[in-house]
C-alpha cells in the first residue's frame, strides 16, 4: 500500500457553543490502517516509512519505532539513545515551533525575516536532523545553546532565570518587558492578557512513573486497550476517562499542584526549552526526575511497547512481528489524539463558549498545539489556528 493512496494527516475542527466541541480525527490512526501500511516492514524500513506519514515529529516516530521493533525482535530491553540526543532534538522542536507556529497566530501579519531575525545566532538549526549524534557532540551543542539564550535572548544564567519565572505572573511580566524585541515574549504576552483566564481541567496521561513496576503495568495496561478496542488510536482513554500529554505534565511535574491554565500550557513549552539548555552533563534531571523519558518493554512473544517524551508530549507504538522480524501489526498513540479528544478538558472547554468566540477557541487549541490541521467554526466559516 503506498503511503500516497491514504488521506494520512487528518485534521481538527473547534465547534464553540456546540456539543461535541471538537470534530475530527487523524484517518490513519484508525481501522487497521497504520498495520496495513507497514505490514511485511522490517528494521530500519518501519521507521522510513513512519517518518514520510509523521513528518512534524519525524525524529520522534522513527526513535520510538527503532526502540519498539528491537525489543520486540530480541526479546530485551533496547539500547537507548543519549538522553542529550534527545533533549537536543526536542529544545530543536521547541524552537521550531516557537519560531515559526507562534507568529501565525498573532493578529498582525509578521514578515519572515522579522519572525526569524531573533534566532539569527542561535547555534540550533531549525531544519536537518540532529538524530544519530553522539552523546558528547550532543551535549557541546547544548551548551551553545544555553551560552546563546543566556546572552542574547535572557540576558543571565538560565539557572538564575529559571526559578524566578516559573511563577506564571513573573514569567507574564517578563514577557510584557521583552515584547518589544523579542518575538517569543511577544507572542506569549499577547496570549497571556486572554489565555490566563481560560482554566480547562486538567487530568495529566500519568502513565509513565519513577516506580518501574507501576509504570510497566500501567504501560501493559495501555497497551492490552491499544490492541484490544478498535479505535483507541483516535479516540485513547485512561482509567476510562480522557487525558491530556504536554511539556506540562512530565514525570517530574506530577507533584506540583499549580493551577493551570491555557496560558501556562502554552508557556510551558518556553519554559522547557530554558530547561533543556540549563542541564549539564550529570545533572540531566529536574527535582529528582529525568527532564525526558524514553524506553520499551517487552509485551509478549514478537511484541512490544516504545514510549518517548518529545515536544508535544508522550509518543507510544506498539508492534507485533511474525517469526521473521516482519511487522505484522502496528499502532501509533501520538499526543494530538489525547489532547483532542471529542470528550476531553479542550472540547468541554470549547463547547461552554458562545458560538462567536472563534479567538476565545483559537487561544485553547494552540495552548494544546495540534500536529495536523485545526480550524474554528464560525457560522457557515472556518478560522485557522495553525499547526
Amino acid at each position: 500500500m503506498e503511503v500516497s493512496s491514504l488521506t494520512l494527516s487528518g485534521q481538527y475542527q473547534l465547534r464553540p457553543g456546540m456539543q461535541p466541541g471538537i470534530v475530527g480525527l487523524r484517518p490513519v490512526l484508525g481501522a487497521g490502517r497504520l498495520g496495513r501500511l507497514l505490514r511485511g516492514q522490517s528494521g530500519a524500513q518501519v521507521g522510513r516509512t513512519l517518518t514520510s506519514v509523521f513528518t512534524l515529529c519525524a525524529h520522534a516516530h522513527r526513535r520510538a519505532a527503532e526502540m519498539a521493533m528491537e525489543s520486540a525482535q530480541r526479546g530485551q530491553s533496547p539500547v537507548l539513545p543519549p538522553l542529550a540526543t534527545l533533549l537536543l532534538e526536542t529544545a530543536r522542536d521547541h524552537l521550531r515551533s516557537i519560531a515559526l507556529d507562534w507568529p501565525q497566530r498573532l493578529p498582525e501579519k509578521i514578515p519572515t525575516a522579522h519572525m526569524l531575525g531573533w534566532l539569527r545566532s542561535c547555534p540550533v538549526a531549525l531544519v536537518g536532523n540532529p538524530a544519530g549524534t553522539d552523546a558528547a557532540t550532543a551535549w557541546e551543542a547544548l551548551a551553545k545553546l544555553r551560552t546563546w539564550l543566556e546572552s542574547s535572548v535572557l540576558c543571565e544564567p538560565a539557572s538564575r532565570w529559571l526559578p524566578v519565572h516559573r511563577d506564571p505572573d513573573v514569567l507574564a511580566g517578563w514577557c510584557v518587558m521583552q515584547a518589544p524585541h523579542l518575538l517569543p515574549a511577544r507572542c506569549m504576552a499577547h496570549w497571556h492578557a486572554l489565555a490566563h483566564h481560560l482554566t480547562p481541567p486538567m487530568r495529566s496521561l500519568d502513565l509513565l512513573d519513577a516506580t518501574p513496576a507501576l509504570q510497566h503495568a500501567r504501560l501493559r495496561e495501555l497497551a492490552q486497550q491499544l490492541v484490544d478496542v478498535g479505535d483507541f488510536a483516535q479516540r485513547p482513554t485512561w482509567d476510562g476517562r480522557c487525558a491530556e500529554t504536554g511539556p506540562w505534565t512530565r514525570l517530574r511535574h506530577q507533584d506540583r499542584k499549580a493551577q493551570h491554565s491555557a496560558w501556562t500550557r502554552s508557556s510551558a513549552r518556553w519554559m522547557e526549552l530554558v530547561e533543556i539548555a540549563a542541564v549539564e552533563p550529570g545533572n540531566a534531571g529536574l527535582d529528582g526526575a529525568p527532564l525526558l523519558s524514553c524506553g520499551a518493554l517487552r509485551l509478549a512473544e514478537g511484541q512490544a511497547l516504545a514510549w518517548c517524551e518529545m515536544a508535544r508530549g508522550l509518543l507510544l507504538h506498539w508492534v507485533r512481528l511474525d517469526g521473521q522480524g516482519a511487522v505484522l501489526d502496528y499502532r501509533v498513540l501520538a499526543p494530538t489524539e489525547w489532547n483532542f479528544h471529542p470528550d476531553g478538558a479542550l472540547s468541554r472547554a470549547v463547547s461552554d463558549l458562545p458560538t462567536a468566540a472563534t479567538a476565545v477557541a483559537q487561544t485553547l487549541a494552540a495552548a494544546f498545539d495540534p500536529c495536523v490541521a485545526c480550524t474554528v467554526q464560525s457560522g457557515a466559516t472556518g478560522a485557522g489556528v495553525g499547526a
